[in-house]
This record gives structure tokens, sequence and C-alpha cells, in this order.
């Protein structure tokens, strides 16, 4: 009786244990097909720890990664909270000073784009939750009020009662920016971030997030001093650390500047004003107080100031003072090829002495390597999530979508930074900054996608199915309702279902022409300017030289070389 009792035990154990091994087993399995799907890095071995890092101004390391999927078509009915208490509602409270670091837990766990058109939907990323989820709780698809926009925007000393919001009441030194930048394996970035504190008329006012895509161990990150802060305590970086939020990526990851810039958008808190940089760029002296004047210049609130940057070289002295009056204008732009699409692209932008002088002349283009403007740009037009692998083609989505919501375009008076181009001097070591494109392998195909969607959600792809293309949270990420694309591409000349543009708009453009044409219908409470207004809306721009070379037209061949450099130095 006894040994049965003793046998049964036994039996009993074996059965365990071999339940036990079988459910190991099984997560063994799943955990290595997991680790599997993760990238890997084509100049080093494969990392069986976690591919996601983010860092937080040297202070905080997190990771995340599982094979969980994350339901990306959430969409939320606005209708019954705006009757209950308007777009206002959905404006946090504004801060400052501020920082993603102060925000444990206000994150959000997304799919890594890339991975998920790749069909690998098991790389989770834990990235910084929006200041404002959703834009269109905002702009509703149609003009934002001014009494709206003024509650967007932190001053950096509040008011009696404590309220940081308050709008045209904030002193001018006092109004805070935000930086963003996106960089790829630059070690210039933090040279970058030098200048802009460094040079700033107000650096206490100014926060600067950076998305830096480094390879760990062989990249300098782009808050890590040359020094110890112990022994150089005054080094900008040390000095302001506590306005640098860091978001580091593993190189891998990286799927372009338009994901980069996103994860930017994503660390904007309410500033006042926003910027947009390279992470190779040399600003001037008391650049703030200057790129703020000239915007306000505008005394339009919808106002972006954006360019394509002169080069550093013999344009600025070592004292950061512009050694030039001339400026480029974003007007030269054209189909091209690529990504089995076509689409348009800016080539070399002409530079010149400022036609239109004190304020920003309006120009139709908007370039990504620099841009100002209010900081409810940021909330309106965030960057798409779902465009993995896309360099060519963000300038139109961003320019057109915002176009659409009401925002106009200008080239800046005055450069208040400098570009570091692969050119002269600086040709060798900028030659030897890696792109991101060199792991295109692991996302190959999704960047044709990416470019159906970024196409068809500004119509410039009328030619192919709606079904071709992804639809995901397009209302987020899509146009506005106070203008069409079609009018956008009506008034500039752009033939969208034969793809060519009516040459030569830079003789609209450059001339003064379209400043002084457009700029009088500014509404009377500058919230942009009237494109209903019959003199705006019937305005077709045709070539004034019927497709004949002008004496300002530059040789096909060197015009082709300086916008391949343009594209180098993303």
């Amino acid at each position: 009786m006894a040994q049965n009792k003793r046998l049964n035990a036994n039996n009993n154990n074996r059965i365990g244990l071999i339940l036990i091994a079988s459910i190991l087993g099984l997560y063994t399995i799943g955990l290595c097909a997991s680790i599997w799907h993760l990238p890997s890095p084509i100049h080093r071995r494969r990392r069986w720890v976690e591919r996601m890092k983010l860092r937080f101004g040297g202070s905080i390391n997190l990771s995340t990664t599982g094979i969980e999927d994350v339901d990306a078509n959430d969409a939320a009915d606005y209708d019954d909270e705006l009757q209950e208490g308007g777009n206002s509602k959905f404006i946090p409270q504004a801060k400052w000073p501020v920082s993603i670091r102060d925000e444990d837990g206000n994150f959000d766990e997304v799919l890594h784009p890339g991975h998920k058109a790749k069909g690998n939907p098991d790389v989770i990323m834990s990235v910084p939750k929006m200041w404002i989820d959703d834009p269109v709780s905002i702009h509703q698809n149609k003009l934002m009020s001014r009494e709206l926009a003024m509650k967007i925007g932190s001053c950096a000393t509040p008011d009696a009662s404590g309220n940081h919001a308050r709008g045209e009441n904030c002193p001018t030194s006092e109004r805070t920016i935000y930086v963003a930048i996106a960089s790829y394996r630059d070690y210039q970035c933090r040279d970058t971030v030098t200048s802009i504190f460094e040079r700033a008329a107000h650096p206490e006012r100014v926060r600067v997030g950076i998305t830096d895509q480094i390879v760990e161990g062989e990249d300098g990150p782009c808050d890590a001093p040359y020094r110890p802060c112990k022994e150089d305590p005054e080094q900008m970086l040390c000095k302001y650390k506590s306005q640098l939020d860091v978001y580091q990526v593993d190189a891998p990851l990286a799927i372009g500047p338009v994901f980069a810039r996103h994860l930017g958008h994503r660390m904007y808190r309410g500033e006042y004003y926003y910027m947009q940089s390279d992470a190779h760029v040399t600003f001037t002296r008391n650049w703030d107080m200057d790129i703020i004047s000239q915007q306000e210049a505008t005394k339009n609130e919808m106002a972006v100031l954006s360019t394509y940057l002169s080069d550093v070289e013999g344009n600025i002295d070592k004292n950061g003072k512009s050694l030039i009056n001339s400026r480029p204008i974003m007007c030269n732009t054209d189909y091209e090829s690529g990504q089995k699409n076509k689409y348009l692209r800016h080539g070399s932008q002409p530079e010149a002495v400022p036609t239109i002088r004190g304020t920003p002349q309006l120009q139709p283009y908007w370039a990504a390597g620099y841009s100002f403007s209010r900081g409810h740009f940021v909330v309106n037009v965030p960057y798409d999530f779902y465009q993995p692998m896309i360099f060519q083609g963000e300038e139109m989505s961003i320019g057109i979508r915002g176009f659409t919501i009401g925002y106009d375009f200008y080239a800046p008076e005055r450069s208040v930074c400098f570009h570091h181009y692969a050119e002269g001097k600086n040709a060798k070591a900028r030659n030897k900054v890696p792109h991101y494109w060199e792991h295109t392998n692991i996302y190959a195909g999704t960047g044709a996608k990416a470019m159906y969607r970024l196409l068809g959600v500004v119509h410039m792809n009328p030619e192919i199915d709606r079904k071709e293309w992804d639809h995901t949270e397009e209302s987020k990420y899509g146009l506005g309702g106070v203008r069409t694309p079609e009018q956008f591409y009506s008034t500039f000349g752009i033939d969208v279902v034969h793809k060519r543009t009516e040459q030569h708009l830079c003789r609209f453009v450059e001339t003064g022409v379209m400043h002084n044409k457009f700029t009088p219908f500014l509404r009377k409470d500058g919230m942009g300017i009237d494109y209903s207004a019959p003199a705006v809306a019937t305005y077709t721009f045709k070539d004034p030289l019927n497709g004949e070379n002008g004496p300002e037209d530059n040789d096909d061949e060197e015009e082709e070389e300086e916008e391949e450099d343009e594209v180098e130095e993303e």
C-alpha cells in the first residue's frame, strides 16, 4: 500500500516536471522567435538584449520589446466634448521649465513603423506622448481662431495668477522656444547644441529636443560634453543640461528623417515658438531675438519662416556675426522619379539680397532644413508616423498639409544660422558621416509604400486607387479644411495628372510679386492670408518665358550637383 503511494507520488512528480519543462520550452521558443525579428546591425554582431533605448539628458534609460500588437486605428469622437467646452479644453496647462524627464509613465507603446511595414509587429518602442494627441481636436478642419492660438505657447515667467500661457502679453524676451533636431550618427550634433545655447540672447527660455540615432560605443551622444561637467561646468551641455532632452535610438532602427522628426515633435511641450534645424548648423549671435523679430514682422500668426541654409564657410565670423546680406528663397521645385513614384522635389534655391525689406518674404514652399514658427504649427501639422524610409517627399507632406490648415511660408530676411555642407574644407569630415540608408536592406520595399501614402494624403497621385495605400490615422496626419491641395497646385502651376510644373516660378516669387500680390489679403486678425479672396483664388501661375531659358537659369549639370549636396546633408 505504502509502496503504491510512493509510486503514485513519483508519477505525479514526473508529470509535473514534464509540464514545467514543456512550458519553459515553449517560452524559450517564443522568446527566441521574438528576438530573431529584432534589427541586426550590419557592422557588428547581433545583440541579444534590448533593441530600443531611450535616453533623456543622460539620466533616464528605458527599454521595451515584446511580441504584442498595438492598435493604431483608434478614433475618437469629439463632438459632445467640443459642445461642452470647446477645443481649448484639449490644450494642456502651459509649464516652464519643462522636460520629458519629469513625465514618468507619460509614454505610448507603439510598433516600430518600419518593422510593422515589413510584417514584423514585434518591435515595440516606448515614446513620449504628444503634447496634444489629435490635431483635429484643435483646428477642427477649419481656420483656428486667434483666441485659441494665443492659448498655445508658454512664457518663461507666469502672470500674477501663475499662468504661463500669456499669449501676446508675454514679452518677446520671455517667450519660450523649442528646438527640434534629428541627428544620425553626426559628430557635429553636440556643437550645434552648444551653438544654440551659447549664442542665444536668452538661453534660459530655450529647450532642445534631439532624436539621436547612434551606434552606442562608436558615436558620441549629442548631449555628451567634451570634458566632464565636474571639470568644466560652464560648458553649454553642462550648464543647460536641464533644458536638453535626448531621445536615443539604436541606429539600425533609424528609418529616415520623417520618423526621426516625428519623435522630435513628440517632445514638444507647449513652447511659444518652434524651431527645426539639422544637426550640423552654426548659429549667429542673438539668433533668438533676431528670428523672433522677423517672425513678428510678418504680423501673421500663421507665418512659418523656412529656407535651405547658406553654407557656413565665409558667411559667419568666429564671434557669430553674419557676414552676408543674402539668403535663399524657396521657389525652385520640379518633379523627379523615385521609389516607384513621381513627386515634387526642391532643387537648389536662388540666393540673393531680399527684394522685400523690413519683413520676411512670402514663398510657396516649406523646407525641412530650417523652420521657425509659432508652437501650434507642431500641434496642427505633426510629422506622419507612417512614412518609413522617406527622404524626398517630407517637405511636400508638411508644406502642403500646412497650407491646407492655413499656414503661410516665408523666407527669412536674414540668416540666423548656417549649414556645414560637405564642401571645401568640410568635405572630408562631412563625407565620413554615415546615413540612415546604410540599413536599407532591413526595410526594403517600405519606402515605396510610404510614398504612396504621402502622395495620396496630399492628393498628388490621383492616378493611384485610394485602396492602394495605408489610411491609418489619416485624419491625424492629414489635411485641414482651410484650403485644398488642389488650390495650391492651381495657384503655383503644378499639374499632378501629367506630373509637370510651370517653369520659372522664381520669377514670381523671388522678385516679390507673390508677396506684394498676396499679403494685402492677410486677414485683419492676422490669422493667415485669405486664399478665398477673388484676387488670390483666381490666380494661376503661368511660365512667363513659355518654357524658354531665362538669364537666371543655371546649367543643368551644375544644378544637379548642388541638389545632390542638399540630399547628402540631411
